[in-house]
C-alpha cells in the first residue's frame, strides 16, 4: 500500500480510519496528487479546486506550509529513485546555508546507473556516491555537509560558493578540519583545485551571504577587507562594519531588506554618522549593487585612494 507523508513525519494510507476526516480537508505536508487520488484521499476536482501549492509536477503541498526551497526539495524528494539524492545549493539549505529561492531548481545527484532526467523544476548531475556522503534530514536524503561544499564550488560560481560554504562553517554544520580531509580524500578528483580555491576565501565571520560575495569579489581584486571589524575611536565603541579597511579607515556596508523595517534605517544613519564624525568613509550597497561588483570594487578602490 502506497504512503503519503504529512507534515510531522506520520503518513496517510488508503486503509487508514483518517481516510474521511482527511478527504473533507485541506491533506496536510506534502503528497504526489495522483496517488491522493488513487488511495481516494481527494478527487481531481478537490485537487483543482483547493489552493495546494504545486511544487513540481505532479506534487502539491498544504498552502499553509511555508513556502521556501526546503519545501521544494520535499516535493522532489518523493520522485526521487534510489540512490539518489539532493545536493549542491538544494542540500546546503540544511547545513545553514539557505541560499536557494523557493522557485530555484532542485539540485539532484544520480549515480551512473540510474538515468532518470526528473521533472520541470530540477537539475540533475551525475555523480559517484559513497555511503558515508549521504544523510536523511526531514526525511530528505541529502549529501552530508562536506559533499555539500565540495559539490557547490564545482556546481556555482566562486562568490556564491564561498557564501555558502562561510555559512555553513558558521553555523557549526561543518569544519575546517572536515574540509580539509575532504580535500585530501579527493586529492586526485576533477573539481579539486576549485574547492581548494573556495577554502581559501572562506571566512566564517561573515554573517550575509551578499557580504561574502562583495568580500570575494574585492579580495579578487587585490583588496582583502576585514569582515565583522568593530570600529573604536578614543575607546569608544562606534560601530562593527560589515567589512573594512581599518588602515585607510573605509568601511563597506551592505544594506539587505531588514534595514529597511521600521526604523532601523534611521539607527543606520545614525551610527554611520557617528563613523564619518571619527573620520572613516563608508561605502553603502544594496541589492542592486550586487548586480554590478566591479562596479562596487572600482568605488571600494576610490574610496581607499581619495
Amino acid at each position: 500500500m502506497a504512503l503519503l507523508p504529512v507534515d510531522g513525519g506520520g503518513a496517510v494510507g488508503a486503509g487508514s480510519g483518517r481516510l474521511a476526516r482527511v478527504s473533507a480537508r485541506l491533506l496536510p505536508g506534502v503528497f504526489i496528487g495522483s496517488q491522493a487520488i488513487a488511495e481516494g484521499l481527494i478527487t481531481r476536482r478537490q485537487l483543482r479546486a483547493r489552493s495546494y501549492r504545486r511544487l513540481v509536477h505532479g506534487v502539491y503541498a498544504d498552502p499553509g506550509l511555508v513556502h521556501d526551497h526546503r519545501l521544494r526539495c520535499r516535493g522532489v524528494a518523493l520522485l526521487l529513485p534510489a540512490g539518489c539524492v539532493l545536493g549542491g545549493h538544494s542540500a546546503a539549505a540544511w547545513p545553514g546555508a539557505p541560499f536557494a529561492g523557493a522557485h530555484d531548481p532542485v539540485t539532484v545527484l544520480r549515480p551512473p546507473s540510474t538515468p532518470w532526467a526528473g521533472p520541470q523544476g530540477t537539475r540533475v548531475h551525475q555523480a559517484d556516491l559513497a555511503p558515508e556522503d549521504v544523510e536523511w534530514r526531514d526525511d530528505v536524503p541529502v549529501t552530508c555537509a562536506s559533499r555539500t561544499a565540495w559539490d557547490v564550488a564545482a556546481q556555482e560560481s566562486l562568490g556564491t560558493a564561498v557564501a555558502a560554504v562561510d555559512a555553513m562553517v558558521r553555523s557549526g554544520s561543518v569544519t575546517f578540519a572536515e574540509l580539509t580531509a575532504r580535500v585530501d580524500r579527493g586529492a586526485a578528483r576533477k573539481g579539486v583545485v576549485r574547492f581548494r580555491r573556495v577554502l581559501t576565501l572562506v571566512d566564517p565571520r561573515a554573517e550575509s551571504a551578499p557580504e561574502s560575495r562583495v568580500r570575494v569579489a574585492l579580495t579578487m581584486a587585490g583588496l582583502v577587507p576585514v569582515p565583522q571589524f568593530e570600529v573604536r575611536a578614543g575607546g569608544r565603541f562606534l560601530g562593527r562594519v560589515d567589512l573594512a579597511f581599518p588602515g585607510a579607515r573605509v568601511a563597506v556596508e551592505y544594506e539587505g531588506a531588514h534595514h529597511f523595517e521600521g526604523t532601523q534605517i534611521e539607527r543606520d544613519d545614525v551610527r554611520i554618522a557617528g563613523l564619518e564624525s571619527a573620520g572613516w568613509l563608508v561605502v553603502r550597497l544594496s541589492a542592486a549593487d550586487l548586480r554590478d561588483l566591479d562596479g562596487v570594487v572600482a568605488r571600494v578602490r576610490a574610496a581607499l585612494v581619495r
